[in-house]
């Protein structure tokens, strides 16, 4: 996989909150990813939830490079068509009708995805603050021995060897402080804090920045008690804010 597109220059409005307070939305920086542990945590919930928070001020343009179970950019069930509104801009790439991994939906099409124009559709220029949505979990296969978090950790950093007995293919980078930082989604109930740690984790040996993890409750039916408790005890894991969304 050839080296991407240089990285668009981070902009941070604000300090972000302590872990625990109440998140402002508009201190998130932009580019932004929108993460999750898995698909149907609410990823695209958080990121419509997030546009129009940035709307209010600014143009946004919200970015989803790989859908699957549609077979249309303005199919109902789209995630850009959840998205648009007045100031937002919803944009899809690469649309794929099984709902499956890409990899799989692909194969059943006959497709290879070309990852690295995936890559530069991306980073194109925006005009104003820029939201990248992901697919399903973090380790979602794209291609043959290349799942999601292996090619978007290889935009920002020159390709070397890989690490022997890699699943991915793809060597762990060292840390990189320009690379776009994520918000990560998760569940609000049982199982949350295994997944939650585990995609954490993933992410910060690869070099990631995680801006923030949110605890959605609404998609699991978790009670706002139990995703707070959680909350409480992944605070003690991890070195970033940990918030709940009501």
């Amino acid at each position: 996989m050839s080296t991407m597109v240089p990285p668009q220059t981070l902009q941070v409005p604000a300090p972000l909150c302590d872990p625990g307070s109440m998140l402002n939305l508009d201190a998130l920086p932009a580019p932004l990813w929108i993460l999750g542990t898995g698909t149907g945590v609410g990823k695209t919930f958080v990121a419509a939830r997030l546009a129009r928070a940035w709307a209010a001020s600014g143009p946004v343009v919200y970015r989803k490079p790989f859908q699957t179970g549609v077979d249309r950019a303005d199919h109902p069930e789209a995630d850009a068509s959840a998205l648009a509104g007045p100031g937002i801009t919803a944009e899809s790439h690469v649309l794929l009708r099984a709902p499956l991994s890409p990899l799989a939906a692909a194969q059943r099409e006959g497709r290879t995805l070309d990852l690295d124009a995936t890559a530069r559709w991306c980073l194109r220029p925006a005009e104003g603050r820029l939201l990248l949505e992901g697919v399903g979990g973090l380790m979602v296969p794209l291609m043959p021995k290349v799942h999601f978090l292996a090619w978007a950790s290889g935009w920002t950093a020159p390709v070397a060897p890989a690490v022997t007995g890699s699943s991915s293919g793809v060597c762990l980078r060292p840390l990189d402080q320009a690379r776009i930082p994520c918000v990560l989604v998760a569940l609000g109930g049982l199982g949350t804090l295994n997944h939650t740690l585990l995609s954490a984790e993933a992410l910060m040996m690869r070099g990631w920045r995680i801006a923030a993890i949110l605890l959605n409750p609404g998609a699991d039916g978790a009670l706002p008690e139990a995703a707070e408790e959680n909350a409480n005890l992944l605070r003690e894991f991890l070195p970033v804010p940990v918030h709940v969304l009501n």
